[in-house]
């Protein structure tokens, strides 16, 4: 048996503030819910010393046997099979199947490939009384922190079938969203390289050539505009080399700069404010966020549980960092709408969506049409993005292209006035 501290609503509206002892936290919540107390934080306050060494050289007992099956490698995943994995389990679990007999069904199936020796070690790491969570991340990197927390939300509320069915969603809507920006960039692609192999065409062959001619004329005088195009040229096929690597270089430098710990508070603010992409971003934040937090809602996790485990499923650190305040105040007894108020950077309609689902009681709905919402939005910035890639290379490489044919245009032509004065 093990003590927790709790802070509960009453039916009347009043704080309640005190101790229960319960086997296990889902009990806990149990006895709260018989007393009519809504509790908006639990926490253990103490575990008998025998039960304590006995959970910790339990968990200390498996993750050494996971540490030691996956010591000879993490399974590489592509996402199409993460996906498939993610669908297959989800439908199982949604048909009523526990999680380590569905897991054994598919350790079964030959058409799985590569995922049934998935299915083998998540199945064993459960089956051993771990988290289905830990396992995906002691089986593959493939899945990712997001995935796992996800999993871990689902775990905690009863409903990992529908948290995997919407995660198998999200990752099918994801890579069909990679295949048409792919797809959208193969044109823009090809100009960029064409553009690329049309300068070196003129800074190797065209320039010189043009140089000779300029200088070979008698009393040829070479234009500024040519002139400038000439020393360009010079200084490229002079210094190429230095600066490829100076480009080099300073992308890995930027590249070890956002992946330290201590940047990357920084970096993720910095991407939020990113023309176009910060708008994507975002949006892609609100709908996975709304739509996990609904589900736990919706299952009966207390509010401020479905928040830290929405909050963990956050990746960018500017972002959590607020969440972290909202949790907080609704740790205190403040309202959710009042909380994301207070924060001020939660758009207006989204808070106005939260504050009629606390009003109506019926929070789980409103989070839901809240994320279908920003889905769309989200659609649209994308598409936004997509469609403003090929004007902007098109304009970049008309301009540059444009303006070298047109400074050696009026140097050839300036030496035909030159020869034709003669």
């Amino acid at each position: 048996m093990a003590v927790f501290t709790y802070k509960a609503l009453a039916k009347d509206g009043a704080v309640n503030q005190g101790e229960i002892t319960a086997v296990d936290r889902p009990e806990a919540l149990k006895l709260l819910d018989k007393r009519g107390l809504q509790p908006v934080k639990l926490s253990v306050a103490s575990v008998p010393s025998n039960e304590k060494k006995a959970s910790l050289n339990t968990e200390k007992s498996l993750l050494a046997k996971a540490r030691t099956e996956n010591s000879d490698r993490l399974i590489g995943l592509k996402r199409a099979e993460v996906v498939l994995f993610t669908e297959e389990l989800s439908e199982m679990l949604g048909a009523g199947l526990q999680l380590e007999p569905a897991l054994k069904s598919m350790e079964n199936r030959e058409e799985l490939g590569s995922l049934k020796e998935v299915s083998r070690k998540v199945r064993q790491y459960v089956r051993d009384g771990g988290s289905f969570s830990l396992a995906l991340k002691r089986t593959s990197d493939s899945f990712g922190p997001l995935y796992c927390s996800l999993a871990a939300a689902g775990e905690a509320s009863g409903a990992l079938d529908t948290i995997l069915k919407r995660q198998a969603h999200y990752l099918k809507t994801l890579q069909e969203l990679q295949g048409k920006v792919t797809l959208a960039l193969i044109y823009p692609a090809f100009l960029v390289c064409a553009g690329i192999g049309v300068g070196i065409i003129f800074i190797t062959q065209l320039i010189p050539q043009l140089t000779d001619l300029i200088s070979s004329t008698p009393g040829g005088k070479i234009p500024l505009g040519a002139k400038l195009l000439i020393g360009a040229s010079d200084f490229f096929q002079e210094w190429w080399l230095v600066l490829s690597l100076l480009l080099i270089g300073g992308a890995l430098v930027f590249k070890a700069w956002k992946d330290a710990e201590s940047n990357r508070l920084t970096w993720d603010r910095a991407k939020l404010r990113l023309p176009l992409v910060g708008n994507v971003i975002e949006s892609r934040f609100y709908v996975q966020f709304l739509e996990t937090l609904a589900n736990l809602v919706e299952n009966g996790l207390p509010l401020l549980r479905s928040l830290e485990l929405s909050r963990d499923a956050a990746q960018n650190l500017h972002i959590r960092g607020h969440l972290d305040r909202v949790i907080d105040m609704v740790g205190d007894g403040r309202t959710f709408s009042r909380a994301l108020l207070n924060t001020g950077i939660f758009p207006p309609l989204l808070i106005d969506m939260v504050s009629v689902g606390e009003k109506t009681g019926k929070l789980d709905n409103s989070l839901r049409r809240a994320a279908e919402r920003y889905d769309s939005e989200l659609n649209k910035n994308l598409s936004r993005v997509m469609e403003l890639i090929m004007p902007i290379v098109l304009v970049v490489m008309a301009v540059l292209i444009g303006t070298m044919a047109y400074l050696m245009i009026t140097a050839i032509l300036q030496t035909i006035n030159n020869l034709g004065g003669k």
